[in-house]
């Protein structure tokens, strides 16, 4: 017998052990009162031996009151520990006295030759053993205890005497033990059967319990080892991509401008990676929060396909987008980057047929949906598709067949968004997504997007820039000086402030890694050099980190973050975009104070 299995053993004793003594006490009160309708019977009948008789009934007293203080004294040990084995000891000792007790009624209080009142009193007894097997038989001992002398007693006696009565109830009360014992031991079986699949299942749980937190260790462990490594791989590509910026303003021949176009197409394809990467963590974090408002789906819808259109040429598919009026109510930017990803993946696994993209009204919602005529996808992969990194037809993870992380993302978008995902698919035949939003009225206007500032305002400004890693920091400089500012560059935030304090001039920005050396935080970094100036400098936090308390924490600063790598365009978009408005608002304080300056 294994460990485990005595365990169990161990455990199922001590189960029958506290059935036994909690259904005992009933069973023995029944059993009492029993004995009192035996007794008057004989008394009202006459033939019974007092002595006898008095002594029998002493007895049913003593029994019964063993029984009554072994399950007090019980029930007050179990409040304290475990019982020990010498419980059911007692109590077999308890259920013989019992047994003997009504063994000796049929023989001892009714006169031979009466048979009516041995019929009664043989009755009753029988009825004591049949009640055993619900009191007694979830421990075996004890139920036998008390079943073999009541019946074995009986059965002798009856077969001793003379006579064919005695003789016809000897033998069925042999057909009684035969089948009672059965049915005792049958509920012996079905008790300890019962008890122990339970013990099993509570064991499995608890190794579930076990598993899963072990699971979410490890995972976030994983986690905490992936926003490590992904922080660690992005700060020198962060920087690979603002010197290659910086050297693509420089004079080449076409060989060298070739080789940098090179170099710009891999940076694209790292930071694409490392944006899907951030994308899954920035969700996970549960740092994107959706701005619900009503929008027309059209505009989105023809925008997206018009993109895709070219490629779906090149391979000959025809992009169908049927025209829509419907307007919705959710995020737009995040609904455009679901239905980007469903319409990108349409296109790029589909290699004949057509590409089709439409709404459909459904009561109060609008459905969109993107059929496509490709490879399908079998059905032991219809919900693998939407885990990272998976996909049906790329073992060799060729590059130019996605990464494996866009389901991943629309499952989490839709989620996010409480919008219902389905996908159906015939293998060989083709898929369809189908994504249902919110419908709603249409607008009366429809907010313009923020246009990008252009970068020439800032290009004589001040920019401080703080970064602990040497590349990433010369990188910067390189960049922002190529682009016509002036930058000071420092490695922490004591090492900036010394170098402001000798510096007059007023920065247009402040340009801060998140996570600097010796636990220095980039938060921390830009209050401190904000109040050194009598006027809010603006910010923008870079950071690497993928870690959720990360995110969320930067998320929850106010200040612009932006993820690295950076692509250029965006920095530039940025740094111009909160210069301009910075500008904008000094005009307007000055205006409000002097309106003839205005």
């Amino acid at each position: 017998m294994s460990a485990s299995a005595d365990v169990h053993a161990d455990h199922i004793r001590c189960e029958q052990i506290d059935t036994l003594y909690r259904n005992a006490t009933l069973g023995v009160l029944g059993a009492y009162a029993a004995a009192f309708v035996v007794i008057g019977a004989e008394v009202a009948a006459g033939d019974m031996a007092w002595p006898i008789a008095l002594a029998w009934f002493a007895s049913v007293n003593l029994v019964v009151g063993h029984h009554l203080l072994l399950h007090r004294l019980y029930w007050r040990a179990r409040k304290t520990a475990t019982p020990g084995r010498g419980w059911e000891v007692w109590f077999i000792v308890a259920a013989a006295l019992d047994g003997v007790w009504w063994g000796c009624a049929a023989i001892l209080l009714s006169p031979p030759e009466r048979f009516d009142e041995q019929m009664l009193t043989l009755g009753v007894a029988f009825i004591v053993a049949t009640g055993a097997v619900p009191a007694f038989a979830s421990y075996l001992p004890a139920f036998l205890a008390l079943f073999i002398p009541t019946t074995v007693m009986t059965l002798v006696w009856h077969a001793t005497r003379p006579g064919v009565l005695h003789h016809a109830l000897a033998m069925l009360t042999g057909v009684f033990i035969v089948t009672v014992l059965g049915l005792g031991r049958s509920a012996n079986a079905n008790f300890t059967k019962t008890v122990r699949l339970r013990f099993e299942k509570d064991a499995l749980a608890e190794d579930l319990r076990r598993e899963k937190e072990s699971a979410e260790k490890a995972n976030l462990s994983k986690s905490r080892f992936l926003a490590a490594a992904s922080h660690d791989l992005r700060q020198p590509i962060h920087s690979l991509v603002m010197f290659v910026g910086a050297l693509s303003r420089h004079p080449m021949n076409d060989e060298m401008r070739r080789l940098i176009n090179h170099i710009e197409t891999s940076v694209h394809a790292m930071d694409g990676l490392f944006g899907s990467l951030l994308d899954i963590s920035r969700l996970d974090a549960g740092v994107v929060q959706p701005r619900k408002q009503p929008f027309p789906i059209a505009p989105l819808l023809e925008r997206i396909c018009r993109e895709y259109t070219q490629e779906a040429t090149e391979k000959g598919l025809s992009l169908v987008l049927h025209p829509s009026s419907a307007f919705i109510n959710s995020d737009p930017v995040l609904v455009e980057r679901i239905l980007r990803n469903l319409i990108a993946n349409a296109v790029r696994h589909t290699n004949h047929g057509r590409v089709l993209v439409g709404c459909r009204r459904a009561r109060e919602q609008w459905r969109v949906e993107v059929w496509d005529t490709g490879p399908g996808i079998a059905p032991g992969d219809r919900e693998r598709v939407f885990d990272e990194f998976f996909q049906v037809e790329n073992p060799e993870r060729d590059r130019n067949k996605g990464l494996g992380l866009g389901l991943a993302i629309v499952r989490r978008l839709a989620s996010l968004l409480d919008h219902r995902l389905e996908l159906y698919s015939r293998y060989t035949k083709g898929s369809v997504f189908k994504l249902t939003l919110e419908a709603a009225n249409p607008l009366t206007r429809t907010e313009q997007p923020l246009a990008l500032a252009n970068a020439s305002a800032f290009l004589r400004g001040l920019i401080l820039v703080v970064d602990d890693e040497p590349l990433v920091l010369e990188a910067m400089r390189t960049l922002l000086v190529a682009w016509g500012a002036e930058v000071l560059v420092a490695r922490s935030g004591a090492e900036m402030l010394a170098r402001i304090s000798a510096n007059t001039r007023q920065p247009e920005l402040i340009v801060c890694d998140y996570r600097l050396r010796d636990g220095e935080n980039g938060l921390d970094v830009i209050h401190r050099l904000q109040a050194e100036y009598s006027e809010d400098v603006p910010a923008v936090l870079i950071t690497g980190d993928t870690a959720p308390d990360r995110l969320q924490q930067a998320q929850a600063s106010g200040i612009v973050v932006l993820h690295k790598p950076v692509a250029n365009s965006k920095l530039r978009a940025t740094i111009g975009n909160l210069v301009n408005r910075r500008h904008a608002a000094l005009q307007k304080a000055i205006a409000q104070v002097d309106p003839s300056d205005a």
